[in-house]
């Protein structure tokens, strides 16, 4: 039979091996979609943790399919991938639930675990890193009125953020104002409308906490279409450190946080999860505040 086999140059189809293993070498990524700037370092940080434990990698964005009856979610499951990488709220709970029940590894991005089912998670410490952005503004530059505008709703990066905002404002003595708070929704465009409204209210504001580098871009352009100067009218900080970030008039001030290695490390515990069944249950990677002229440092 050998003989034959190698006479013939034959070798296994991948997926005729798959259904005999049981294992596709193939490893899922679930998202609601790709866009900003904040994706192309995480995809990167996920392409390569996969190629370098010697997996595929397939993709799944579910927002093309809002509004349809037909459950999105489960285009990539057990069926054609051995572990997912579920990123935010891309997958509902009900699924989540069906997978840890069928003991498929899943690993979470940026999302903690539904009630009662331990599902590892990586994200950043945002809790503390918009503390110690806060803290600066408050300590160092002398801003009391700090305006936050918020990632889309349930988001818990955003959630964390502002949580981090709000104990900064406390431990200084500062009142939490809500007139001061408005969605951003971690986008250019919202960013902009979300300062707009902002502005139109008429109250007095030192500094904008964007809660992401993509919604603070936005934030500039609004300022700047307003008439007013960053950061000698109103400072601008955001969250990220996103390539851009270093590059804009002026250069943001933000938290640098650690995205592509947030993929690799997701795809680290995912393949644990795969091949011995173990993997840490969080994994909060450290952020780091870079301090640059749009809160009016020299």
């Amino acid at each position: 039979m050998w003989a034959v086999i190698e006479a013939l140059n034959y070798s296994p189809h991948p997926a005729a091996r798959g259904l005999a293993t049981r294992r596709t070498n193939t490893l899922g990524l679930v998202l609601r979609d790709i866009s900003g700037e904040f994706f192309g370092p995480m995809l990167r940080g996920i392409e390569a943790g996969t190629r370098e434990n010697g997996f595929d990698l397939l993709i799944h964005c579910t927002n093309r399919f809002e509004g349809d009856a037909t459950p999105a979610q489960y285009a990539l499951s057990e069926h054609n991938s051995d572990g997912l990488l579920v990123f935010t709220d891309s997958l509902d709970e009900a699924e989540l639930r069906r997978l840890y029940r069928a003991q498929f590894p899943v690993v979470l991005l940026h999302r903690s675990s539904p009630p009662g089912l331990n599902i590892p998670c990586v994200s950043f410490e945002n809790k503390s890193g918009a503390r110690k952005l806060i803290d600066y503004l408050i300590e160092v530059r002398g801003y009391r009125r700090i305006a936050f505008l918020a990632g889309p709703e349930g988001t818990e990066d955003s959630y964390w953020r502002e949580m981090g905002y709000r104990e900064a404002l406390a431990a200084h003595g500062i009142a939490f104002d809500p007139t001061l708070i408005e969605v951003g929704g971690f986008d250019e465009i919202q960013g902009k409308m979300g300062v707009k409204r902002l502005l139109e209210r008429e109250t007095a504001v030192d500094a904008i906490f964007a809660a992401d580098d993509d919604s603070a871009i936005g934030v500039l352009e609004g300022l700047r279409e307003a008439g007013l100067r960053v950061p000698e009218d109103i400072a601008v900080v955001g969250f990220d450190d996103i390539r851009l970030s270093k590059h804009l008039t002026p250069p943001l001030t933000t938290v640098r946080a650690p995205i592509e290695t947030a993929g690799r490390e997701a795809v680290r515990q995912l393949v644990n999860l795969v091949r011995s069944g173990t993997a840490e249950r969080l994994v909060l990677l450290p952020t780091e505040l870079v301090i640059r002229h749009s809160c009016g440092a020299p």
